[in-house]
């Protein structure tokens, strides 16, 4: 996937109205070299922490809403304050990391950078982040809100059952029951099963 190094007065355009500064001071003190990526379905961000000459490197995906870029960025900022501190000696996603990105989240929130919604959805999760934005359903679905959304892109927990749908890779799937988080859906051309995310975006298709 091609990225670009994002100009770093540039950034300001994907970030909501007063939070460029203190982003840019972790930047700039820590050295990152952060990259603007085009859409990603599988992640929104990336973290590669410092290694020999390389300075810690994270790309966000650029299509994301200024609120859910903020997130994305102090997600993988959480990432690299880790490292700093416990390298590679606790897990991923761990308490360690939870604990920093918690910190991180609240220092934003106390400044009233979010709307009421979003700020909500954050402070029920502060102590007990998910891995990732895409996991916290309650969190993606207040943050799609924000999206320059076409105008006739569901979530699947949206499609009616048993309706037809399409994703961006152009594949059409059935849309079946609910299994515990997810929905057993069809693939209609080659009748494979396939679990989706309620909040994972289609587009709805008639039958023919």
């Amino acid at each position: 996937m091609r990225k670009k190094e994002a100009p770093i007065n540039a950034l300001q355009e994907f970030l909501p109205p007063h939070t460029f500064e203190p982003v840019l001071q972790y930047l700039q003190h820590y050295k990152v070299h952060l990259t603007v990526a085009r859409e990603r379905k599988s992640i929104l961000g990336d973290y590669r922490h410092r290694h020999g000459t390389q300075t810690h490197r994270i790309s966000v995906n650029g299509n994301l809403n200024p609120y859910a870029f903020l997130v994305t960025l102090l997600h993988e900022l959480a990432h690299l304050l880790t490292f700093e501190q416990w390298g590679n000696r606790v897990a991923a996603h761990g308490k360690e990391w939870k604990g920093v990105f918690g910190q991180l989240l609240a220092q934003f929130i106390e400044h009233d950078v979010f709307p009421q919604d979003i700020r909500q959805v954050l402070l029920q999760s502060l102590h007990n982040p998910a891995a990732s934005s895409c996991a916290d359903e309650a969190l993606l679905r207040t943050l799609k809100k924000y999206d320059n959304k076409k105008s006739n892109a569901l979530f699947v927990e949206d499609v009616p059952a048993g309706s037809l749908f399409q994703t961006h890779d152009g594949r059409i799937f059935e849309k079946g029951e609910r299994i515990r988080k997810r929905f057993r859906c069809v693939e209609v051309a080659t009748k494979r099963l396939y679990l989706f995310s309620p909040v994972y975006e289609v587009t709805p298709v008639e039958r023919a």
